[in-house]
């Protein structure tokens, strides 16, 4: 039976929503962050009745679960939460790092097989993963895609991903890691991809897979994806990071 879904993502700088009716679907991604917590519900409520759903109607919340911004990921799954409480519905929750591989796909499939994520973390760190995507087949692009992770989320210090990827070389990268800390980040020949800026349209795609894989949990089970406590540096630590004044001859 077509799965009727909404699907909520602050994980990031943008806010992606998106809602299912069967093959019906309505999506947006707009600017997130500080916005986030007073644009989720309106947009929420927007797309259902874009589609003509109430929310009793829906078969299950989904949120980006993380890794991502500590706030985003709190705002997300609490809303997501209230929701699946209120309607006794299942949540699902959905690797961040994931919708961007997913995105990526969705863009440029023809490059799209076995890539790393890397997305900026901040304090010269960054969240990163490894996928292959399984039914994947350049000529056919009605095949069923699914996700295999290969190297689970993680937080990683530069100079440790950088270690790691010189060891074992990326085909592909997907991710703004790259283009905030450029030249730190060494990927060889690797395939740079572009997610596409249509996060919820990602979002959407993983929300029904997990539905249909039987991925959804009790309300009260879903949490973020935490891989850190710590969310800012000291003031000594970001003066300690400053590169060096050029020295005057």
């Amino acid at each position: 039976m077509p799965a009727r879904l909404l699907a909520l993502d602050s994980s990031t700088e943008s806010l992606a929503v998106a809602v299912s009716d069967g093959d019906r679907a309505w999506t947006r991604t707009v600017t997130g962050g500080a916005q986030a917590s007073s644009r989720i519900l309106p947009l929420a409520f927007e797309g259902l009745a874009e589609l003509g759903l109430a929310v009793a109607q829906l078969d299950a919340v989904a949120f980006a679960a993380g890794p991502g911004a500590f706030t985003g990921l709190r705002c997300a799954c609490a809303v997501a939460q209230g929701l699946a409480f209120a309607t006794a519905k299942p949540v699902l929750a959905i690797d961040s790092l994931m919708i961007v591989a997913e995105s990526a796909r969705q863009q440029q499939a023809d490059d799209v097989v076995d890539l790393w994520v890397a997305m900026d973390a901040r304090m010269q760190e960054i969240y990163a993963a490894r996928y292959r995507a399984v039914g994947h087949d350049i000529v056919r692009t009605d095949l069923d895609v699914r996700w295999q992770v290969l190297s689970a989320p993680a937080l990683y210090a530069a100079p440790a991903l950088a270690a790691r990827w010189r060891a074992e070389p990326p085909r592909a990268v997907a991710g703004n890691a790259l283009a905030v800390l450029g030249e730190r980040l060494p990927v060889g020949d690797a395939v740079r991809l572009t997610a596409g800026i249509d996060r919820a349209t990602a979002l959407l795609e993983l929300s029904r897979q997990a539905f249909a894989a039987g991925a959804g949990i009790a309300p009260h089970l879903a949490a973020p994806l935490y891989l850190r406590d710590k969310v800012a540096l000291t003031t000594d630590e970001r003066e300690a990071a400053r590169p060096a004044p050029a020295s005057r001859a």
